[in-house]
């Protein structure tokens, strides 16, 4: 293909048209010269079957950090290779440079960096990569584009998981909580621990009369929390999942409350399962006692909220056949009456019968809002009361419900099984 350059040319050449015989003579003569020159310029420049494209470098990052996919440009010709080449991906991959000029020598290599500062999570495609090879004068290129062109890359954005900082403090109640920094007692826990002799302030209820015998001593038992127990998020990926809180889906707030959970319940010694559904299954990791946090990163870090209505006899169904013992389930849902009144409670005896359930829920910052506005006042307060109302059928079911600003979400999440476990409801 010819460049602007020798079309540039042309015009200049045109400009001298007045000195010829003849301006159509003059006007083939140079037109004529230009694409000689071009022709040639073309015949000179790198082939591009002789041009190698490879990508090496991260495969992952975290949502708001930067990570760098290099791409290796290796000349196998015996020409010099003059590049231009662009290197576009996703706009949400946030690639920079776009453009790379460069200058290859024959029979070698040249490194170019992209960095990618990505704005969502999910996986971020290198979407089209464009080759030109021009010539020593760059009147004319050669071109090549799309696939076979493009190597494959796919970096995929984790959850930046932000309740992370929460962790800390969590852990430390979960240590108190186990007897770790304070005497254990009855009423810290439903799981036999150990025995020891009884002093002032026990509770007499806590003495255990056949060892006393044995001993000839009076001997209370001691508890700790409940340990080896199962917890199980099942992330509504569903229509619901798609209303903004604040700046990001609730189903962002989920699973950043979801990691917090796993994270804190793998250090309690408990077993962690997830499973994403709306009208299907899209994401299960089955881990037991040994999940890693990072396989459950790596789950859900490509989920989107899909505009359907969520099937909870799914769900249901599905949290029954793969937990046959009693665990705790935490429905990471809304509140929205028609969703759970329609679709949840009828189906909720069942689990509930089996399982502890938590059904956990983002509030809705625009409800709060809309009750000061005059126009909007009747509405939300009578989106509020239908709120309750599901809210009071779940709780008829024993079914522990969690409402909870999105700043707070993933706390209060963590509070809430701390205090389940403390009461020995798991």
């Amino acid at each position: 293909m010819v460049t602007g350059r020798a079309a540039l040319l042309v015009a200049l050449a045109a400009a001298t048209l007045p000195l010829w015989p003849s301006p159509w003579l003059g006007l083939a003569v140079l037109a004529g010269g230009v694409l000689v020159l071009s022709m040639v310029d073309l015949l000179l420049a790198a082939p591009l079957r002789e041009i190698e494209l490879t990508r090496d470098g991260a495969r992952t990052v975290r949502s708001g950090e930067t990570a760098t996919v290099s791409l290796r440009v290796t000349n196998r010709s015996a020409r010099l290779l003059h590049a231009e080449i662009r290197d576009a991906w996703v706009p949400s991959a946030g690639a920079t440079p776009a453009t790379h000029r460069v200058v290859v020598e024959p029979e070698s290599a040249i490194v170019l960096e992209t960095s990618l500062t990505p704005t969502r999570r999910g996986d971020r495609p290198a979407v089209r990569l464009t080759l030109r090879s021009y010539g020593p004068l760059r009147l004319a290129f050669r071109q090549r584009a799309g696939r076979p062109a493009t190597p494959q890359w796919t970096l995929r954005v984790l959850p930046r998981f932000d309740s992370r900082r929460f962790l800390p403090e969590k852990t430390a109640r979960l240590r108190t909580l186990e007897g770790s920094t304070i005497t254990r007692g009855r009423g810290q826990g439903t799981e036999f621990d150990a025995l020891r002799e009884y002093v002032i302030g026990d509770d007499v209820r806590s003495i255990d009369w056949r060892a006393s015998a044995r001993r000839s001593d009076v001997l209370v038992r001691t508890w700790r929390p409940e340990r080896d127990r199962r917890v199980v998020c099942v992330l509504d990926t569903g229509r619901t999942s798609a209303v903004l809180a604040g700046a990001e889906p609730r189903l962002d707030a989920a699973i950043d409350a979801a990691l917090l959970l796993a994270a804190l319940a793998l250090r309690a010694g408990d077993q962690v399962d997830l499973l994403a559904v709306d009208t299907a299954v899209r994401a299960t990791v089955s881990g037991g006692r040994h999940v890693l946090l990072p396989r459950l990163v790596n789950a859900v870090a490509p989920l989107q909220p899909s505009l359907v209505e969520t099937d909870f006899e799914l769900v249901v169904g599905e949290v029954l056949r793969r937990e046959r013992k009693r665990a705790l389930v935490v429905l990471f849902t809304a509140l929205e009456p028609g969703a759970l009144g329609d679709g949840l409670l009828p189906v909720l005896p069942r689990l509930a019968a089996r399982h502890k359930v938590l059904v956990a829920a983002v509030h809705d910052p625009l409800l709060a809002e809309a009750r000061g506005d005059p126009y909007l006042a009747a509405a939300a307060l009578r989106t509020l009361a239908e709120r309750d109302r599901v809210r009071a059928a779940l709780t008829r079911h024993g079914v522990e419900v969690l409402d909870a600003p999105v700043d707070a979400f993933a706390s209060r999440v963590a509070d809430t099984y701390l205090a389940l476990k403390q009461a020995g409801k798991l």
